[in-house]
This record gives structure tokens, C-alpha cells and sequence, in this order.
């Protein structure tokens, strides 16, 4: 990759991430927090409060993707960065649940995933693409990671007001690398391939199913961990991070194999029908610690351990994928598909985790997270193979 390559996929990875800090920087509080506010002790609305962002972020992302294509991606994304810092201030200086949930939903509403990785694929060549679309998935992930880490103790410093208003002032700090950092994209060649191909590519839709239930399962679980490490596990909300800190920082260290392994060794496939199958022990296991009352601290660090493995292997490899695995005319038409699906999964897993929490109880919620993921392992499973990346850039059947 040249210097300007390296600057584009970086600086806008780095806004790609920020977006998803406001999701994730109050997951591991929120549940909890909740219950201090006028309607926090139901959780179907806490379940909302949590999935509003995805809702409103999966209305938005193909409009403002098809906005970028028209107007520009740094004018449509500056907007939606508006709105997040907008919404983030509706949500700092909110007294119930209510508007937080309202919010939530504007943050949301400037949905400029789709408009972001099509501007990274517009600033990169063929030949570097991946590493690219790589970088925003590891961006995510890192985002992930860092805000369970520092969620517990920005909330005891800074209270919830506090994370929400350290949220707006990033969005103003992120409009600035927009205009200021972010090299202008060279121009874009006409699409030569259609929405309905993108829409009809069986590949595609394996990656599209596959980051829904990614971050539904994900989303469902944090709507019901935080209050069983508290209750269950006797771990008070201020020392979450003492698990977090060691299980996040060992995750990165354990993934970056096998994902060495499948790009070098076309194992792609291999890796990541693992992951799934990863992700789907840890479900298991959640439900059947938490159904019996037996998750134990010890138990709870291996859980999340095998998570965050499998979460950062699939987060990392599946925007790289879909950027190999579209037409080369429809790339930003793929990528919008697919963040879309990634806002629904966000918004059911939020919204459904609380509904299945409150009238079945949590452990209905990773029996759900089961089903779901052994769905997404059967679909996973004929997907195609890939090669390695030194021989080929081309997806070729197993």
C-alpha cells in the first residue's frame, strides 16, 4: 500500500470505529445503569435502549450510501456525524429511559458505515483492498474490546451524562479528520454491476446472515452478563474490567494465527466455519452456567475468552470478504447490504435480548443465541473457499 492508501484506510477506519464506540462504549453498564432511571426496571425498554442505535442505523444505510454515490462520501458522512453527535447529546441530558431510547435513535440515524467503506474502496487499488476493509474490522474490533475495558470505569468517574457527552465530543473531533485528514478519493468508475446482483449473490447473503447474527448474539448477551456477573458471580460493576482487561488483551494475541493461517494457506473457509463453531460453544456454555446457577468467576473468564477469539476472527474477516467476494462494479452496494444487516442484528439482538430476558428469563436468551448461530454454521458451511491472497484475489469453489 502507498502512503496514501495507508492514510485513507486508517484515518477512516479510525471514524468507522468511533461509530460503533457509541454502541459499544455502554453495553457492559447499561443494564445496570438502567435501573436508576423512570422505566429502567423493564427490560424490553433497556433491550431497546441498547438495539434503537441498530434500528435506525438499518434504515439508513443504503440511502446514504446511494447519498455518497450522488453528493459525495465526505459531505454524507460529515452529516451522519452530525447526527451522532446530536443524538449523543439528546441522550446525555436524558431524565428516563424514554429519551434515551430517542437518543439512541438519532445517533443512529446518520448511518455511515456503507458511505465509509465505500470510500476506502474508492481510495484503494484492487490489490490492496482487503488489507483495507481488514483494517476496519479489526478497528471494530479493537473498539469493542477497549470500550468493555474502560465502560466500568468511565461510569464510575464520569457517570453515564459523562460517557454520552465523551461521545459527541469524539463526533466533532472525527468531522475534523474527515475534512483534514482523509485524502480526497480519486474518481470513481461507473458500477457496472446491479443492486439486484448484489442482492441475489449467494455469497454475499452467507456474509449478510452471518454479521446479523454476529451482533444479535452479541447484543442479547449483554443485555442479560452484566447483571449475572453481579448477581451470580458476586463481581460488583466497578471490577468488570478486572475479567475484561486480561481476557481482551489475551483474545488479540490468540487470533492474529489462525488468521495468519487462512490468508496464508487459502484455510479461510477452515477458520472461519471454526469461528462459528466457537461462537457456539460459548453459547452453550452461557446458557447452561447461567440456567444452573453455576458461573463462577473462573468460569465466566473462559467463557468470554472463547468469545472474544471468535468475535475478532469473525469481525476482522468478514468486511474483507465481502470487499473479495462483490462484483467489482458494486462494491459500495455490497457493503451497504451488509451494514445494514449488521443494524438490524444490533437492533433484534438489543431489543429481542431484552423481551426473551424479561418474560423467559436470561437463559432463553443464549438458547436463542444457539439457534441462531447453528443456523448461521449450516449456511456457513457451503460457502465458498477462498485461496490464499499470494496466489489469488478471486473466491473459486470448494
Amino acid at each position: 500500500m502507498n502512503a496514501t492508501e495507508i492514510r485513507a484506510s486508517i484515518s477512516l477506519a479510525s471514524i468507522f470505529a468511533l461509530r460503533m464506540l457509541g454502541l459499544f462504549l455502554i453495553l457492559p453498564v447499561f443494564a445496570v445503569h438502567a435501573k436508576s432511571l423512570p422505566g429502567g426496571d423493564n427490560a424490553t425498554l433497556v433491550g431497546l435502549a441498547l438495539g434503537m442505535y441498530g434500528l435506525t442505523q438499518a434504515f439508513g444505510q443504503i440511502p446514504f450510501g446511494m447519498a455518497s454515490d450522488r453528493f459525495g462520501r465526505k459531505r454524507i458522512i460529515v452529516i451522519g456525524l452530525l447526527l451522532f453527535a446530536l443524538g449523543s447529546l439528546i441522550a446525555a441530558c436524558a431524565s428516563d429511559l424514554v429519551w434515551v431510547i430517542v437518543g439512541r435513535g438519532v445517533q443512529g440515524a446518520g448511518a455511515v458505515s456503507a458511505a465509509v467503506t465505500a470510500l476506502i474502496a474508492d481510495s484503494t487499488r484492487d490489490e490492496h483492498r482487503t488489507k483495507a476493509m481488514a483494517m476496519v474490522g479489526v478497528s471494530i474490533a479493537l473498539t469493542y474490546a477497549t470500550s468493555l475495558i474502560l465502560s466500568p470505569l468511565l461510569y464510575k468517574a464520569i457517570g453515564m451524562s459523562g460517557m454520552f457527552l465523551l461521545v459527541a465530543a469524539l463526533a466533532v473531533t472525527a468531522i475534523a479528520v474527515v475534512l483534514f485528514v482523509v485524502p480526497p478519493a480519486p474518481a470513481r468508475v461507473p458500477e457496472e454491476a446491479s443492486f439486484a446482483q448484489v442482492l441475489r449473490d449467494p455469497e454475499l447473503m452467507r456474509m449478510n446472515v452471518g454479521v446479523f447474527v454476529l451482533h444479535a448474539a452479541q447484543m442479547s448477551m449483554f443485555v442479560v452478563l452484566p447483571g449475572v456477573l453481579v448477581s451470580a458471580a458476586g463481581l460488583p460493576l466497578a471490577q468488570h474490567w478486572q475479567i475484561y482487561l486480561p481476557v481482551v488483551l489475551s483474545s488479540f494475541v490468540l487470533m492474529l494465527p489462525p488468521i495468519f493461517f487462512g490468508e496464508k494457506r487459502g484455510k479461510t473457509k477452515l477458520v472461519f466455519v471454526s469461528s462459528i463453531t466457537l461462537l457456539l460453544l460459548v453459547q452453550f456454555g452461557l446458557w447452561l452456567a447461567v440456567s444452573q446457577a453455576t458461573l463462577s468467576i473462573t468460569w465466566a473468564v473462559l467463557l468470554l475468552l472463547a468469545f472474544f477469539v471468535a468475535f475478532n476472527i469473525l469481525e476482522a474477516s468478514q468486511p474483507s470478504l465481502v470487499s473479495r467476494l462483490a462484483p467489482a462494479g458494486a462494491r459500495g452496494a455490497a457493503l451497504g447490504v451488509y451494514n445494514t444487516m449488521q443494524a438490524i442484528g444490533l437492533f433484534v439482538g438489543g431489543a429481542g435480548g431484552g423481551l426473551m430476558a424479561q418474560h423467559f428469563g436470561g437463559p432463553a436468551v443464549f438458547m436463542v443465541g444457539c439457534l441462531m448461530t447453528i443456523a448461521w454454521l449450516i449456511i456457513a458451511s457451503s460457502m465458498k473457499s477462498l485461496p490464499s491472497r499470494s496466489k489469488s484475489q478471486q473466491a473459486v469453489p470448494v
